[in-house]
């Protein structure tokens, strides 16, 4: 039987550090409150030149690295995201192209925090049945892009 397993992972992490610290000047919060519910003690915001494809690509190169494959051999890029640079074309086919893979498919998951599960479930019926043999699936979340730190309707927890 066929079986799916994953062989390599990556990450790539923006370069703006966002400590706890932060929001107690604009939230009523404190650096104790949060690391005590959370465990988090600092957050990572991209940039406007680390968009989506940039970060990705990243992450997926050092997944490729440490998989040790020949990204001539990905059949199928998948990525959950729901902050796409562009609606059209999806961000998976901007980084399929970065990554120099050949004419494989390629497409976003629009699924908030379980778009990695989906892409990862997608990539396994792909292999399963005998249609891929070799899939990259990546997941990018992206905060508020505006830094609308202020609000707490706004705030995002990641771990």
């Amino acid at each position: 039987m066929t079986y799916s397993r994953i062989s390599g992972t990556g990450s790539h992490l923006p370069r703006k550090v966002v400590l706890n610290k932060e929001f107690e000047k604009t939230l009523d919060t404190s650096d104790q409150w949060i690391r005590e519910r959370t465990g988090i003690s600092e957050r990572r915001i991209s940039s406007d030149d680390e968009p989506t494809t940039f970060l990705a690509e990243h992450a997926c190169r050092k997944a490729i690295e440490a998989a040790e494959v020949d990204p001539g051999e990905i059949d199928l890029f998948i990525l959950g995201t729901t902050t796409p640079d562009l609606i059209f074309p999806s961000s998976a086919c901007l980084i399929q192209k970065k990554l120099g893979l050949p004419d494989c498919g390629a497409m976003d998951v629009n699924a908030a925090c379980s778009g990695f599960m989906y892409a990862l479930s997608i990539a396994d019926k792909f292999i399963r049945c005998g249609d891929v043999k070799k899939s990259a699936g990546l997941r990018r979340g992206k905060p508020d892009p505006d830094g609308q730190l202020e609000q707490a309707g706004n705030c995002r927890t990641v771990r």
